[in-house]
């Protein structure tokens, strides 16, 4: 068994150099890691793609919404034509 006088001077000496190394080595880890160095690069012409993709997929909502506005404005108007009275004010015929 050691010693504790001499158990304290051991533990030091490990913990220094483990220390002294392992910080400097967590920063740099950590600092790549925000810089997003890590991250998968896109080629060019696949951005330029997606980018197509996304102006595409924006105008077809756009049209969608219209088309949607335009059932809602015929849904409106059907609404308003079956719950008016069917004959209206009209008088018996005249024979």
């Amino acid at each position: 068994m050691v010693v504790d006088g001499v158990m304290i001077p051991i533990i030091a000496l490990l913990i220094v150099p483990v220390t002294a190394i392992g910080f400097p080595l967590a920063r740099a880890f950590a600092r790549r890691m925000e810089q997003g160095q890590n991250a998968p690069r896109v080629p060019s012409d696949v951005s330029a793609r997606l980018e197509r993709m996304e102006q595409a997929i924006d105008s077809i909502a756009v049209e969608v919404e219209r088309i949607s506005e335009g059932q809602r404005f015929t849904t409106k108007l059907l609404s308003e034509r079956s719950s008016a009275p069917v004959g209206g004010d009209v008088s018996p015929p005249v024979r």
